[in-house]
């Protein structure tokens, strides 16, 4: 068990992703972080329950789950979140503000606009062939599971959930964010734009920044040490 002084980074998936995308980034982060990764159901362990298809719903699941992780009292916390999980994530900060026994050190938004900024093109309602190529196009990133007819029918019922949960999605609030907000986007990204990426400042109560790194969307599946290095310099 870490010591409570240490920071929790609770990172939130991004559609179709289990907890264990994060996993190596426990090695990464050695003794400056502390990587809690929350897992939503259907998937990996949790594959035999229901997806969620309501990112309240969603947020009600990974907060009661976060709440018995909790090291102690006076817990600090930062949240990070891609994509889907990057709204997930500003969800779970503006209930983890209001939680006594949690510090609210950080909240880490990546490859997303600000929340009420949703997408104009769905991929929610079409067949299997067109859903995977909407959603590869969104991307910018084909995962080589989907080619495998088995193991794209385990994958498929969690990422049409996770798509039509980010694609339906609206905020729960409009009060600006009580703790320091980061935006990172990857400078190719062809998905969420600049200005998409900026326009988190209107969530942001105090201490916004807005970060490019470079690549596209999915840019933190191949710099997640850069990226573990940024956010422990930004909260440490």
């Amino acid at each position: 068990m870490t010591s409570t002084a240490t920071t929790q980074l609770v990172c939130l998936p991004y559609a179709g992703a289990g907890a264990s995308f994060y996993r190596p980034w426990n090695a990464l982060a050695a003794d400056t972080l502390e990587i809690v990764a929350l897992q939503l159901p259907g998937r990996e362990r949790l594959i035999d329950e229901e997806p969620y298809r309501d990112v309240h719903r969603a947020v009600d699941g990974l907060l009661a789950e976060l709440t018995e992780r909790l090291d102690g009292n006076d817990t600090r916390v930062a949240l990070f979140g891609h994509s889907l999980g990057a709204v997930l994530a500003y969800e779970l900060a503006h209930r983890l503000a209001a939680e006594p026994r949690v510090r609210l050190a950080h909240l880490f938004v990546s490859g997303s606009p600000e929340p009420a900024r949703g997408r104009e093109r769905h991929a929610t309602g079409l067949s299997d062939e067109e859903f995977l190529a909407r959603v590869a196009e969104f991307a910018g990133y084909h995962h080589p599971a989907l080619d495998d007819p088995e193991m794209r029918e385990m994958i498929l019922p969690a990422l049409r959930a996770d798509v039509e949960m980010h694609e339906s999605y609206t905020p729960s609030t409009h009060l600006p964010l009580d703790a320091p907000l980061t935006v990172i986007r990857g400078e190719d990204d062809d998905l969420v734009t600049y200005e998409d990426a900026e326009s988190w400042s209107k969530v942001a109560a105090r201490d916004f920044e807005h970060l490019e790194v470079p690549g596209g969307h999915m840019y933190l599946t191949d710099t997640a040490p850069a990226l573990i290095r940024l956010i422990a310099s930004t909260v440490l």
